[in-house]
């Protein structure tokens, strides 16, 4: 079955912003671009950047933005896994 969730514009567009930022962190850049990846329907979060996204969801170091991407990231997921 093919995943029809999307990443919205509004996410697409920060994460689009966040990947020019030269001052980004690297974590923050990996679910920026994984969530703007998926600003197409069909595509499906990985394994190990699911990990990734868990892992800043769960941490009290990450910003507020960098945990939006994570949560697109993490709700396009694989939910047999």
């Amino acid at each position: 079955m093919t995943n029809k969730k999307q990443t919205s514009k509004s996410v697409a567009s920060q994460a689009s912003k966040v990947l020019r930022d030269p001052n980004a962190s690297v974590t923050q850049k990996k679910l920026a671009a994984s969530a703007l990846s998926q600003a197409a329907a069909g595509k499906e979060t990985g394994k190990a950047m699911e990990a990734t996204a868990s892992a800043a969801l769960k941490s009290d170091k990450y910003s507020d933005l960098t945990k939006t991407f994570a949560g697109s990231v993490v709700s396009q997921s694989d939910k047999k896994r």
